[in-house]
């Protein structure tokens, strides 16, 4: 249990360090960029989603990992369990979509309780931040 909440707490100052920057860089870029203000918010928006699927990506490896070591827990369908299925459960994890057909059991129920919390958080965040850059983008916008 112990290994498991220092993996999640890794995990969550390594997603937070990797929105902050992706975050920070969107504030620096699309700005200097000579392009439409709709293009700008594309380019958040689609920038803001590859930082949710590289961060879903690190916890999908987490849980991959963590099932492989004894004594930590599995996903319900563990005769298929894959790489593809940590995925899977990451991403429905991540934003709390929940559809219940793939379940932990053991310690990794932890990863998965602060990858929802985490991913709520970020989510959110994104979304604050997506706002902003409308406000932003379309005061300099021609009516």
């Amino acid at each position: 249990m112990l290994l498991v909440t220092v993996v999640c707490l890794g995990l969550l100052v390594a997603t937070t360090l990797i929105h902050y920057e992706v975050l920070r860089g969107l504030s620096i870029v699309p700005p200097m960029v000579r392009i439409q203000p709709r293009a700008k918010l594309i380019l958040v928006i689609i920038t803001a989603f590859l930082a949710h699927v590289v961060e879903i990506l690190l916890y999908a490896v987490a849980l991959y990992s963590l099932i492989h070591l004894p004594g930590l827990g599995s996903l319900q369908e563990a005769e298929s369990f894959s790489m593809a299925t940590s995925l899977y459960f990451s991403a429905e994890t991540y934003t709390s979509l929940g559809y219940g057909d793939v379940v932990p059991t053991g310690a990794v129920r932890l990863l998965a309780g602060a990858e929802a919390l985490n991913g709520l958080l970020l989510i959110g965040w994104s979304a604050s931040y997506a706002y902003i850059a409308m406000e932003r983008f379309w005061k300099g916008e021609e009516p």
